[in-house]
Protein backbone atom coordinates (compact mmCIF):
# COMPACT_ATOMS: atom_id res chain seq x y z
CA UNK A 1 0.00 0.00 0.00
CA UNK A 2 2.44 2.64 0.90
CA UNK A 3 4.81 1.54 -2.14
CA UNK A 4 1.52 2.30 -4.45
CA UNK A 5 0.90 5.70 -2.38
CA UNK A 6 4.49 6.66 -2.94
CA UNK A 7 4.28 5.53 -6.96
CA UNK A 8 1.27 7.85 -7.04
CA UNK A 9 3.37 10.97 -5.58
CA UNK A 10 6.27 10.44 -8.02
CA UNK A 11 3.54 10.01 -11.03
CA UNK A 12 1.90 12.91 -10.14
CA UNK A 13 4.83 15.32 -9.12
CA UNK A 14 6.42 14.49 -12.56
CA UNK A 15 2.92 15.48 -14.19
CA UNK A 16 3.03 18.56 -12.10
CA UNK A 17 6.46 19.49 -13.76
CA UNK A 18 5.67 18.66 -17.70
CA UNK A 19 2.54 20.84 -16.67
CA UNK A 20 4.79 23.69 -15.37
CA UNK A 21 7.17 23.72 -17.95
CA UNK A 22 8.22 27.01 -19.37
CA UNK A 23 8.15 28.33 -22.61
CA UNK A 24 8.81 31.05 -24.70
CA UNK A 25 6.56 34.10 -24.95
CA UNK A 26 5.99 34.55 -28.71
CA UNK A 27 3.84 37.13 -29.69
CA UNK A 28 3.69 38.96 -32.99
CA UNK A 29 6.07 41.75 -34.29
CA UNK A 30 3.09 44.48 -33.95
CA UNK A 31 2.20 43.32 -30.45
CA UNK A 32 6.27 43.70 -29.55
CA UNK A 33 6.50 47.30 -30.86
CA UNK A 34 3.23 48.44 -29.06
CA UNK A 35 4.80 46.87 -25.86
CA UNK A 36 8.27 48.61 -26.44
CA UNK A 37 5.88 51.87 -26.02
CA UNK A 38 5.00 50.88 -22.55
CA UNK A 39 7.98 49.28 -21.22
CA UNK A 40 11.27 49.54 -23.39
CA UNK A 41 12.94 46.17 -24.19
CA UNK A 42 14.72 44.64 -27.01
CA UNK A 43 12.51 42.43 -29.33
CA UNK A 44 14.19 38.95 -30.64
CA UNK A 45 12.29 37.59 -34.03
CA UNK A 46 12.47 33.87 -34.59
CA UNK A 47 12.09 34.02 -38.77
CA UNK A 48 11.22 30.69 -39.74
CA UNK A 49 9.21 28.95 -42.36
CA UNK A 50 6.55 26.24 -42.45
CA UNK A 51 8.65 24.10 -44.47
CA UNK A 52 12.34 24.76 -42.80
CA UNK A 53 13.44 21.93 -41.17
CA UNK A 54 16.17 23.61 -38.76
CA UNK A 55 13.47 25.61 -38.45
CA UNK A 56 11.97 23.06 -36.37
CA UNK A 57 15.00 21.91 -34.80
CA UNK A 58 15.34 25.45 -33.37
CA UNK A 59 11.98 25.12 -31.89
CA UNK A 60 12.50 21.60 -30.61
CA UNK A 61 15.74 21.71 -29.19
CA UNK A 62 16.79 25.37 -28.54
CA UNK A 63 13.51 27.53 -27.86
CA UNK A 64 12.68 24.70 -25.27
CA UNK A 65 15.97 24.70 -23.30
CA UNK A 66 15.14 26.16 -19.79
CA UNK A 67 18.11 28.43 -19.79
CA UNK A 68 17.36 30.22 -23.39
CA UNK A 69 13.11 30.37 -22.33
CA UNK A 70 14.40 32.01 -18.86
CA UNK A 71 16.60 34.54 -20.54
CA UNK A 72 14.62 35.28 -23.51
CA UNK A 73 11.65 35.89 -21.45
CA UNK A 74 13.63 37.95 -18.75
CA UNK A 75 15.31 40.17 -21.86
CA UNK A 76 13.72 40.30 -24.92
CA UNK A 77 10.05 40.64 -26.49
CA UNK A 78 10.31 37.43 -28.37
CA UNK A 79 8.77 37.24 -32.02
CA UNK A 80 7.68 34.15 -34.08
CA UNK A 81 7.62 35.52 -37.39
CA UNK A 82 6.77 33.47 -40.42
CA UNK A 83 9.29 34.74 -43.18
CA UNK A 84 6.33 33.43 -45.97
CA UNK A 85 3.66 34.31 -44.07
CA UNK A 86 0.11 36.84 -44.79
CA UNK A 87 0.74 39.05 -41.43
CA UNK A 88 0.51 42.39 -41.77
CA UNK A 89 3.52 44.74 -39.93
CA UNK A 90 3.37 48.00 -39.02
CA UNK A 91 7.11 48.99 -38.92
CA UNK A 92 8.61 53.05 -38.74
CA UNK A 93 5.38 54.54 -40.42
CA UNK A 94 5.35 51.71 -43.05
CA UNK A 95 3.30 48.58 -43.44
CA UNK A 96 4.59 45.64 -44.62
CA UNK A 97 2.69 43.07 -46.53
CA UNK A 98 3.63 39.36 -48.39
CA UNK A 99 1.64 40.66 -52.01
CA UNK A 100 2.59 37.40 -53.85
CA UNK A 101 1.52 34.98 -50.70
CA UNK A 102 -0.58 31.83 -52.08
CA UNK A 103 -2.64 30.70 -49.24
CA UNK A 104 -3.36 27.28 -50.85
CA UNK A 105 1.06 26.49 -50.18
CA UNK A 106 0.49 25.43 -46.79
CA UNK A 107 3.46 23.16 -47.13
CA UNK A 108 5.89 24.11 -49.51
CA UNK A 109 7.66 27.33 -50.33
CA UNK A 110 6.03 30.62 -50.39
CA UNK A 111 6.95 34.19 -51.60
CA UNK A 112 8.98 35.29 -49.07
CA UNK A 113 7.26 38.32 -46.89
CA UNK A 114 8.42 42.20 -47.50
CA UNK A 115 9.23 42.76 -43.67
CA UNK A 116 11.48 39.08 -43.96
CA UNK A 117 13.57 41.66 -46.88
CA UNK A 118 13.70 44.34 -44.46
CA UNK A 119 15.25 42.45 -41.94
CA UNK A 120 17.75 41.05 -44.17
CA UNK A 121 16.86 37.39 -44.03
CA UNK A 122 17.94 35.75 -46.31
CA UNK A 123 17.90 32.41 -45.28
CA UNK A 124 16.12 30.02 -42.58
CA UNK A 125 16.30 30.13 -40.15
CA UNK A 126 17.13 33.72 -39.24
CA UNK A 127 16.92 35.21 -35.46
CA UNK A 128 16.96 38.96 -35.75
CA UNK A 129 17.12 41.42 -32.56
CA UNK A 130 16.04 44.97 -32.30
CA UNK A 131 17.16 47.40 -29.81
CA UNK A 132 14.53 49.03 -27.12
CA UNK A 133 13.57 51.46 -29.55
CA UNK A 134 12.59 48.98 -32.20
CA UNK A 135 15.74 50.21 -34.28
CA UNK A 136 17.86 47.08 -36.40
CA UNK A 137 21.12 45.61 -34.12
CA UNK A 138 21.75 42.46 -36.52
CA UNK A 139 20.43 39.03 -37.35
CA UNK A 140 21.71 35.85 -37.04
CA UNK A 141 21.46 32.97 -39.47
CA UNK A 142 21.68 29.35 -38.99
CA UNK A 143 20.21 26.67 -36.17
CA UNK A 144 21.98 27.42 -33.28
CA UNK A 145 21.73 24.53 -30.23
CA UNK A 146 21.49 26.84 -26.36
CA UNK A 147 24.95 27.35 -26.01
CA UNK A 148 25.61 28.24 -29.71
CA UNK A 149 22.84 30.77 -29.19
CA UNK A 150 23.92 32.16 -25.62
CA UNK A 151 26.45 34.52 -26.81
CA UNK A 152 24.36 36.34 -29.05
CA UNK A 153 21.42 36.63 -26.32
CA UNK A 154 23.42 38.00 -24.06
CA UNK A 155 25.88 40.25 -25.74
CA UNK A 156 22.75 42.15 -27.31
CA UNK A 157 21.29 42.31 -24.11
CA UNK A 158 23.95 43.74 -22.25
CA UNK A 159 24.86 45.88 -24.88
CA UNK A 160 28.36 44.51 -25.28
CA UNK A 161 27.88 44.79 -28.99
CA UNK A 162 28.19 48.81 -29.16
CA UNK A 163 32.09 48.05 -28.13
CA UNK A 164 32.92 45.82 -30.60
CA UNK A 165 33.77 48.23 -33.24
CA UNK A 166 36.28 45.25 -35.39
CA UNK A 167 36.54 41.38 -36.08
CA UNK A 168 39.74 40.91 -33.43
CA UNK A 169 37.57 42.31 -30.76
CA UNK A 170 34.40 40.13 -31.56
CA UNK A 171 36.81 37.28 -31.82
CA UNK A 172 38.23 38.44 -28.65
CA UNK A 173 34.80 38.64 -26.76
CA UNK A 174 34.38 34.93 -28.11
CA UNK A 175 37.49 33.51 -27.04
CA UNK A 176 36.79 35.65 -23.38
CA UNK A 177 32.78 34.68 -23.20
CA UNK A 178 32.07 31.88 -20.24
CA UNK A 179 28.54 30.39 -21.42
CA UNK A 180 26.68 29.14 -18.87
CA UNK A 181 23.89 27.51 -20.53
CA UNK A 182 23.33 23.67 -20.30
CA UNK A 183 22.33 22.01 -23.26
Amino acid sequence: MKRTILLFIFLMVGVAQIGFAQEINWMSMNEALELQKKQPKKIFVDAYTVWCGPCKMLDKYTFTNKDVVRYINENYYAVKFNAEGDEVIQYRDKTFKNPNFDPEKTKGRNSVHQFALAMGVSAYPTMVFFDEKGDFISPVKGYLKPEQLEIFLKVFASDDYKEMTTQEAWQEYQENFKGSFSS
